[in-house]
């Protein structure tokens, strides 16, 4: 679903990019408000685990892919003004580091998956745990949703960016994200199975309350797994969003990135693919984490890092 340069219209990458910079800005000051050294590196080490869940495409039909989101996940986990800043910082890694996503449409990513999937999928968690509906089933059915209202977000910017009429971008994104939602709300539900298993403590009190080291070490070996392990076996099959440019014959329309670090999620100077995939996605845990712990700890104020 990351929307490449060439796809949106200067008003729609305007518009898309003040309204996450405006959710950026009471993003920080919330967190910022109540934010404790020991929680960032559950909120690094969150961030790293969405970005290496990322890389694992799975095929669903029609010889599409679609990948983990975890904007619901992380929201369920951290709360959604921590979980927001979490989207930002991986997008922007994928962004800036391996050309996942244009650089002009960083504000309309961050828009539909951060914004509108961390938030919009959050209010409906809560809103169905309100109602006393089971946590696994609120949990599935925001996850799902948060994915499908993303997608039909990005369908309406392409079509007031005048790049597909908006019924078909509609019918069509909406169609295969409704498959990836199924992918992603089964994802969401066995992780946080799994953390609130090993520590029901969880779901009364905030995940940072007492001691996370194994929380901490948990995912953080996951993340580092799924990136060197798992992520050369993930689908190859193009996602949602690409297959949908290529069926309706927009896919003309990208524009290549101006510059180039890790290019596809493929290591440099590397020959096998599988093993530059394997050290492109390891070095994205490790820029995540760096890159995390570092504005986390510079917006807690502190100044010794330690």
């Amino acid at each position: 679903m990351h929307i490449p340069n060439g796809f949106l219209d200067a008003k729609t990458i305007a518009v898309t990019s003040a309204a996450s910079a405006g959710i950026l800005t009471v993003s920080l000051k919330k967190t910022k408000a109540y934010l404790e050294d020991k929680q960032i590196p559950l909120i690094s080490v969150v961030a790293a685990f969405v970005f290496a869940a990322q890389m694992l495409n799975f095929p669903i039909a029609a010889g599409t892919s679609g990948h983990f989101l975890g904007a619901v996940f992380a929201a369920i986990l951290l709360g959604p003004w921590e979980a927001f800043l979490v989207m930002t910082l991986v997008l922007s890694i994928q962004c800036f580091v391996f050309q996942d996503g244009g650089l002009t449409a960083l504000g309309a990513n961050i828009f539909n998956m951060g914004v509108v999937g961390v938030f919009a999928g959050f209010l409906i968690y809560f809103f169905l745990r309100r109602l006393k509906i089971k946590l696994s089933i609120s949990a599935f059915i925001a996850s799902w949703a948060s994915v499908v209202m993303a997608a039909g977000i990005t369908a309406l910017e392409l079509a007031i960016s005048g790049t597909t009429p908006l019924i078909q971008s509609l019918t069509a994104m909406v169609s295969f994200h409704c498959l990836i939602g199924l992918g992603e709300g089964f994802i969401t539900v066995a992780a946080l199975s799994v953390i609130f298993m090993a520590r029901p403590d969880l779901l009364k009190e905030k995940a940072f309350s007492k001691k996370i080291t194994g929380l901490v070490a948990g995912l953080l070996i996951t993340a580092f797994f799924a990136a060197l392990v798992l992520s050369p076996f993930a689908s190859s099959l193009p996602d949602g969003l690409e297959k949908v440019a290529h069926n309706l014959g927009f896919i003309s329309k990208e524009a290549p990135s101006n510059f180039s670090v890790i290019s596809d999620y493929q290591f440099p100077w590397v020959k096998n693919k599988s093993l530059a995939t394997s050290i492109a996605a390891g070095v994205g845990v490790l820029a995540v984490l760096a890159v995390g712990s570092g504005f986390f700890l510079v917006l807690r104020g502190r100044e010794d890092g330690a």
